[in-house]
This record gives C-alpha cells, sequence and structure tokens, in this order.
C-alpha cells in the first residue's frame, strides 16, 4: 500500500483528495457536527501572542498552558506526521435556557449553559474516533494505509480556536470566543490531526466591525482589550480553574454565577438567531434547570457525584461547588434561610478552610445585608411617624 502523506502531486491524486474533503464534511455532519472545515498546522503568527498572554500571567493557575509553551501552537508536535486539522463544530445552546429568568432571580444559581448537560469531551472525541475510523476505511479500500490521526476535544495542548478560524468554521471574536454568522458562538469545538494533505478551507471574514458589546458587559472587566481575555479576572476561571481561594473583589461582582458565565455571548448580537442544539445530551438537566442555591447548597458529597454524574460540573469537586455557592448566597438578598443554611455548613466537617473563608465571607455579607435592611425600616417607620405627627399638629392643634 501507499502513503497519501508521501504522494507526489498530480491531477487524479488532488482530484482523489478533493472528493474525500467532501466525503469527510458529509460524514462528520451524519455524525452530528454541525460544520466541518480543514486547515494546515501552521499557526506561527500565534506564537508571539502566546507568549504574550503568558508573560503577563493572564492564564493564572492553568499551568498547563505555559508548561507544553509553543506546542500548542504547532500540531504537528503534538501528534507527528500531522499536515492537517479537520475542525468540526457542535452546537450546544439548550432549548428554554431561561438566562434572564436565571440571572433575574439571585436565589438561583446559574450555570453556564455549556454543562447543563452531558460532559462534551467524550461525546465528541468518540464521534471525532469514528470519523477518523471512516476515512482510514475508505483510503483502504481505495488502496492506501489507514489514515494516522488522533482526535482532540479542549482537553490537549493545542490552539483549538485559531484553528477553527484557519478552517472556516468563524472569526475570532473580541471575547477570543469563535464567531459564527450562523451559529453565534454557542458551540463546541474538536480537532483530528491527520497525516493526509487534504484542500484547506477559506477562513471568514471577521463580523464584529466596532461592536464592543462583551467588552462593556463582562461583569468582571476580564476582556482588558479587543481579543484578550485575562482568565484570572474571568468568572469561568474563578469558578472552574482557580483552586484556591476568589479574590474578595469578584465576589461581590459573581452575582448568583456559580458555575462559568455567559454573559460575554449573551450580549453578543450575532446570538440572537443562533440554532438550538440537535444533541439531546446538551439539554439541560432537571436538577440543574433554574436550581434553587440553598437546595444546592445542602447537597452531601455523595449527592453531589450523582447528581453531575457525566457532567463537566463533576470535575470541580464537591469543595469547589460549595465554594462556589457560598459567594452567590453572599450575594442573594439578606434571608435568615440563608445565614441558618451558612452557619450550618459552616460547622459540618465535609468542608476545608478555603470553603470556610468563603461561607464566613457570606455570613458577613449576609448580617450587614440584614442590618441594613432593619436600618431602612426602620428608617421608613421613623419617617412615617414624623409624617403623621406633622398631620396630627396641622389637622389636631387642640389635641396634639
Amino acid at each position: 500500500m501507499s502513503t497519501l502523506a508521501n504522494q507526489t502531486p498530480s491531477q487524479s491524486y488532488a482530484s482523489m483528495l478533493s472528493r474525500l474533503a467532501l466525503q469527510i464534511k458529509t460524514w462528520g455532519k451524519a455524525l452530528g457536527f454541525a460544520q466541518v472545515g480543514i486547515c494546515d498546522t501552521d499557526l506561527t503568527a500565534e506564537e508571539a501572542k502566546l507568549q504574550a498572554w503568558l508573560d503577563k500571567g493572564f492564564h493564572g493557575e492553568m499551568a498547563y498552558m505555559a508548561t507544553h509553551g509553543m506546542m500548542r501552537a504547532r500540531p504537528q508536535e503534538l501528534h507527528p506526521g500531522t499536515v492537517r486539522v479537520i475542525s468540526v463544530r457542535m452546537d450546544y445552546l439548550p432549548p428554554e435556557a431561561g438566562f434572564a429568568t436565571n440571572l433575574t432571580d439571585p436565589n438561583l444559581g446559574y450555570i453556564s449553559r455549556y454543562a447543563g448537560g452531558r460532559d462534551y469531551h467524550k461525546l465528541i472525541r468518540a464521534r471525532l474516533k469514528k470519523l477518523g475510523d471512516q476515512i482510514s476505511a475508505e483510503l483502504v479500500s481505495l488502496g492506501f494505509d489507514a489514515a494516522d490521526f488522533r482526535p482532540f476535544v479542549d482537553s490537549a495542548p493545542v490552539l483549538e480556536r485559531p484553528l477553527a478560524e484557519k478552517a472556516g468554521i468563524g472569526w475570532t471574536g473580541k471575547h477570543s470566543l469563535i464567531l459564527n454568522h450562523e451559529a453565534g458562538s454557542w458551540f463546541f469545538l474538536g480537532e483530528l490531526l491527520i497525516n493526509l494533505p487534504l484542500p484547506v478551507d477559506i477562513p471568514i471574514q471577521e463580523g464584529c466591525n466596532t461592536c464592543v458589546a462583551c467588552i462593556t458587559s463582562c461583569p468582571t472587566g476580564a476582556i482588558v482589550e479587543p481579543y484578550v481575555v485575562d482568565g484570572r479576572r474571568c468568572i469561568s476561571y474563578l469558578t472552574i480553574e482557580l483552586q484556591g481561594a476568589i479574590p474578595e473583589e469578584f465576589r461581590p461582582l459573581m452575582g448568583n454565577r456559580i458555575y462559568g458565565c455567559d454573559d460575554c455571548q449573551l450580549a453578543c448580537p450575532i446570538n440572537r438567531q443562533a440554532p438550538l442544539t440537535e444533541e439531546t445530551d446538551f439539554h439541560i438537566r432537571p436538577q440543574l434547570k433554574q436550581p434553587d442555591l440553598l437546595s444546592l447548597f445542602a447537597w452531601s458529597e455523595a449527592e453531589f457525584l450523582k447528581q453531575t454524574e457525566g457532567s463537566a460540573i463533576r470535575r470541580i469537586g464537591h469543595k469547589r461547588w460549595l465554594r462556589n455557592i457560598a459567594v452567590a448566597l453572599g450575594n442573594a438578598p439578606a434571608s435568615p434561610r440563608i445565614i441558618a443554611a451558612l452557619n450550618a455548613r459552616n460547622h459540618s466537617e465535609d468542608i476545608d478552610e478555603i470553603v470556610r473563608e468563603h461561607i464566613e465571607w457570606a455570613l458577613n455579607a449576609q448580617q450587614s445585608r440584614l442590618a441594613e435592611s432593619a436600618a431602612t425600616e426602620q428608617q421608613k417607620a421613623r419617617r412615617k411617624t414624623e409624617r403623621m405627627v406633622r398631620i396630627i399638629e396641622k389637622g389636631l392643634p387642640r389635641d396634639a
């Protein structure tokens, strides 16, 4: 058998690769990918930007971002022999997302909509593996060696967004996410690194123009300049990646967001007509749809593991889950029920010092708000009394 990557270019060879590229896109869509694009492996233009981002410490505690260095921008080093990357898009926007309903009620926990259903990593990786197997089977049937490929989904040192941009999946928005005119940004990305010199797709033109809605809408000011996100300020980083204590300056800004944040996507006008996902696995689980903060806070570790089985949420663990919810409870309206729940959890044995510190912060915030509320009610009562005195003095001077 002969190997495609080493073949001398010829008209029939190029024609076969073009047909195969079209077939790959057909197979990809049959596997549930909304879009499939192909690009080369040259990301040299991204290396200086990546290094500058790392040098500024914007990756925070995500040491793995720096550990692999420039390998992230060199797919051919990650999987030797790679000459092309097949980039795929899978939409995840669930029906009945209830964004405004969720954010309006501070007693409900807000979970980024990508995490409400099944963990996407295994699902997309398995589909990419099937796609690679189909490609190999086709090559073998044509008398060639099977393809050498490797699937990746957001878990390896590869710059998936620049690859998706090169493959024509979309353009990079000012919030650093990939945007597509039809799909907005509500989609997952996956990559199949492969040793076939397939024809590449053409990148699409950027469509953000002068819009800065994502920048001005970020609750913590994490988008420090167009296309640059300081991860240390991002609520997704603070609630998911950060292992330790959430800096106090960001806690009041987090509101009721307990796992991730969608604000930069919600503000983006490109997302107004985004399609709903066709994958029922990405629909929000009943226990995570508009969830009551106190109910979530009451989960034991066993219940947390059961309720988040197969979910991306599970990887942060029960303690960070409690840490995040404690912050949201601290931001909720003053409530004796919340104070009681915080006190009860503070005296439990299944928390560590980090969780306890966040609970104490929440208790201080709640008690302070309760005192302010009581003072406000006293002021209202005093003003009513003063008004009544004026009425009496004016209307009933004899009996005043």
